[in-house]
């Protein structure tokens, strides 16, 4: 498991990397777009834009999240990272919903663009940067299992589609089919209204304390009935703050054993689930089976 500092350090240097490619095409595309007036590329600018800002409270909410827990949050800060999604979501919905306008307008009155080479050379400048970031951020996420970074990765992996998009609709455009641009820049709009949607869902699962899955649920269960000395387990909850995960459940031991005894087999559960899962905090319960199967 990555030491506490190292942790840290990863997450901030994950957020910081993503803070400054967001801004490099933030000025990069303005400057495109100035000059060809391309809904694509307006786009592509509104779509770096709201990187910007996610990342910004990306930045923020991690360094709020990494802070320990206090006397007023006891279970941490971890769930700065899910209000900062839910602050994405709105703002990318409202922008998308721009775009589409913007597009729809350009639909019905076609305009030529301008300087189409150059904005394709943004476009090849954005897939290059968004891929070296995306190299970085998947070493953070399997180090860390930071469940931020994973979802800006997966924003930004949406992004190589989305640029993608734009520089196949700038090449059709340069060669002489301009509307094509319009069209475009209404389809990635709608896209970007389904990733706000997503983002939106999954950050009001996590403040709502949706249980983590089934399958895990059922995994963590076997890992603390397979210790040894242990009759069965039952009652297990689970939460998500952050990057950490809430566990409780109920252990199942002979009524005979010492307290000692009984606490050791406790902590052997916890540790089991602890080891498949390093994010898990899990508290245990010792439930006598004679309390729970009387005779």
């Amino acid at each position: 498991m990555t030491s506490s500092p190292e942790h840290a350090r990863l997450l901030r240097l994950a957020t910081r990397a993503s803070m400054a490619v967001a801004c490099t095409l933030i000025v990069t595309k303005a400057i495109a777009w100035w000059l060809s007036d391309s809904v694509s590329m307006l786009a592509g600018l509104t779509d770096s834009l709201l990187d910007g800002v996610a990342s910004f409270l990306n930045l923020l909410a991690v360094h709020y999240a990494l802070r320990p827990a206090d006397n007023d949050h006891r279970y941490g800060h971890g769930k700065a990272e899910s209000l900062a999604g839910m602050a994405q979501a709105l703002f990318i919905a409202v922008s998308a919903m721009l775009i589409g306008i913007q597009a729809f307008e350009r639909l019905k009155s076609p305009v030529p663009l301008g300087a189409p080479w150059i904005s394709i050379g943004v476009i090849v400048l954005s897939l290059v940067l968004t891929a070296a970031l995306l190299l970085l951020q998947h070493n953070v996420v399997r180090q860390t299992g930071s469940t931020a970074v994973r979802a800006d990765s997966l924003h930004y992996r949406s992004d190589m589609l989305l640029n993608g998009s734009i520089l196949l609709a700038l090449v059709l455009a340069g060669l002489g089919w301009p509307q094509v641009d319009a069209w475009f820049g209404l389809g990635i709009s709608v896209y970007i209204l389904w990733s706000a949607l997503q983002i939106g869902r999954e950050s009001f699962a996590v403040l709502m304390d949706e249980e983590l899955s089934p399958n895990i649920s059922q995994h963590m269960l076997e890992l603390a009935c397979g210790v040894p000395g242990v009759l069965g387990a039952h009652d297990l909850r689970t939460r998500i703050s952050g990057n950490r995960w809430f566990v409780q459940l109920h252990l199942e031991l002979p009524g005979e054993l010492t307290l000692s005894v009984a606490h050791g087999l406790s902590d052997q559960a916890a540790d089991a689930i602890h080891t498949a899962y390093p994010q898990a905090e899990v508290l245990v319960h010792a439930d006598p089976r004679e309390v729970l199967e009387p005779r």
